[in-house]
């Protein structure tokens, strides 16, 4: 526990056997569960989470890929079965490994002491990050970013980071069965959040970049662009009403 609080940790992941053994490994003390979630995984990714031995591990598999956004589905409706309280932290942390569990506190403490309902990391404080997130990446960050800040009507600094807390009482407020399925699932949550007036922070992180091969593809671009639409649309009906 956490200053009095349940922490889970859901760690979506798709082939991910040469990093998740690391994620499972380093998780932190504190953290209460670990719910894998195994995206239809055709390597072993479950077997080498699991052959870490940690009594905190909890895997779930889904039988096919459906989405990173399908997989935090699973992820906090299995988190929610495990707390209780209302800053219960359910955070997500990536089975890449690119993620320091060192900062993992830093995520999860505005969630426990009542301060935010849902807490975003801020990779883009780090000087270094242009350079080893690679400038097409960091482009595209810049963008959606800047859109989805202005489509929820609050600054946003880095609105495509996983690195996340959510509170327990957020989780039962938002549209968790409605949540983009896919890489748009950031964006989606964030304007759920917004239309909902729950407090969204954010702290600064370290991505870690080595050999992980990143999933998105150009396709995965017009969905996000129209999620963002749909977000600023959702904030202006809710705020009608």
């Amino acid at each position: 526990m956490l200053e009095g609080s349940r922490v889970v940790v859901v760690v979506p992941a798709f082939r991910e056997e040469a990093h998740v053994a690391g994620v499972v490994a380093t998780m932190p003390p504190f953290v209460d569960a670990i719910v894998l979630v195994d995206d239809g995984s055709p390597d072993r990714t479950s077997e080498r989470a699991l052959s870490i031995g940690d009594p905190r591990l909890v895997i779930e598999r889904h039988a096919q890929r459906r989405g990173v956004g399908a997989a935090l589905i699973t992820g906090y409706t299995r988190g929610l079965s495990l707390t209780e309280s209302p800053t219960d932290a359910l955070c997500v942390m990536a089975g890449d490994g690119q993620m320091d569990p060192d900062e993992l506190e830093d995520v999860a403490l505005p969630i426990v002491r009542g301060v935010a309902d849902y807490v975003k990391g801020d990779r883009f404080t780090d000087p270094r990050v242009r350079r080893s997130m690679g400038l097409p990446r960091w482009i595209g960050g810049q963008v959606f970013t800047k859109l989805t800040s202005a489509a929820i009507r609050q600054r946003i600094s880095d609105s495509q980071c996983g690195f996340t807390a959510l509170s327990r009482g957020a989780a039962t407020k938002v549209d968790l069965a409605g949540l983009w399925t896919g890489f748009g699932y950031p964006n989606d949550l964030l304007g759920q959040l917004a239309a909902r007036d729950l407090r969204i922070h954010e702290v600064p992180v370290r991505a870690i970049y080595g050999s992980e091969t990143s999933h998105l593809k150009l396709r995965h671009l017009p969905p996000v662009f129209w999620l963002i639409g749909r977000a600023a649309v959702r904030r202006r009906v809710r705020h009608v009403l």
